[in-house]
């Protein structure tokens, strides 16, 4: 099968990544049903990169429906130990303007109805998250949108709402009161995915409106998301390409370990089927077949 240690994860108007070679498309069936579609590997700048689109191609899944946990499964098994995620947000920060990009270091959860975890059923982990995003990763993408002339916020906090409907105006000014700077749909479950996988994950957000809070900007449309991404993909393939040559060759970041000590369960109680089910997740720590019944 073939290899990548970088993954792309692609958003609203971002279904594929021009410039890369030597491609192939790879199936991969989880014990999380089918990912969001084929993932493309091939050579990016020279790298070995993998491509998902997030919401499919042709924009067939709402975010409510993404198989986060396939997702980041199926990525983990290609060998993956970076994702950028890219993803359009709406602004609840004056400071914020449509067209910026944020590469935000906080999350907030509002998602009711997503599995956020590959744990359970017989064994239990409870990971460390109060930096939710790879600080090494997130540096990278704020340096490189500098260098190609993005206006980028080095830091901020994303709201994920369940969506698939924008906010209300009472529920923005709620978040404007929490201290968000962006609102989005899918950061939430693959943060949390990716940090159980022990996958660097960093996000670079797409500012597309000011979200309902704005009283004298027009009424988010989803006419209006999609040509401000359209105006913004350019740039951010742009900052992909660079970006992705640039990865460290060793990782020293607290996500390359965050599964260990983790994982409260003892190894002999753990489920054969689960121990299994979760190999490419916890064979680093709990060697499946050490543990064979």
């Amino acid at each position: 099968m073939a290899e990548a240690r970088i993954a792309v994860i692609g958003g609203t108007n971002l279904y594929e990544i021009e410039g890369l070679t030597e491609v192939d498309e790879v199936s991969i069936e989880t014990p999380f049903a089918p990912p969001s579609d084929r993932i493309t590997v091939g050579n990016l700048e020279g790298v070995p990169v993998a491509f998902l689109p997030r919401h499919g191609k042709g924009h067939r899944i709402m975010p409510s429906e993404l198989p986060a946990r396939a997702n980041i499964y199926a990525l983990k098994s290609l060998g993956v130990e970076f994702i950028v995620s890219v993803s359009a947000v709406g602004s609840l920060s004056d400071d914020v303007h449509p067209m910026d990009l944020v590469v935000p270091d906080q999350l907030i959860d509002r998602t009711r109805m997503r599995p956020s975890t590959f744990f359970g059923e017989g064994i239990v982990a409870h990971v460390g998250f109060a930096e939710p995003f790879c600080p090494v990763l997130s540096q990278l993408l704020v340096q490189t949108a500098r260098e190609v002339g993005a206006r980028v916020h080095p830091q901020g906090t994303y709201l994920v709402m369940e969506g698939p409907m924008f906010s209300t105006k009472a529920e923005s000014f709620l978040y404007r009161g929490w201290g968000a700077h962006v609102i989005g749909m899918t950061a939430l479950p693959e943060a949390k995915l990716a940090r159980e996988a022990e996958i660097c994950y960093a996000t670079l957000a797409c500012v597309t409106d000011y979200d309902c809070w704005h009283e004298t900007s027009e009424v988010v449309t989803i006419d209006m998301v999609v040509q401000n991404l359209q105006r913004n993909a350019d740039t951010a393939k742009r900052i992909v390409r660079q970006v992705v040559s640039r990865m460290p060759d060793h990782r020293f970041c607290p996500c390359a370990s965050a599964l260990e000590n983790s994982i409260i369960t003892a190894p002999e109680l753990i489920p054969p089927e689960v121990k299994e089910r979760l190999r490419p997740i916890i064979d680093k720590y709990v060697r499946c077949e050490d543990y064979a019944q």
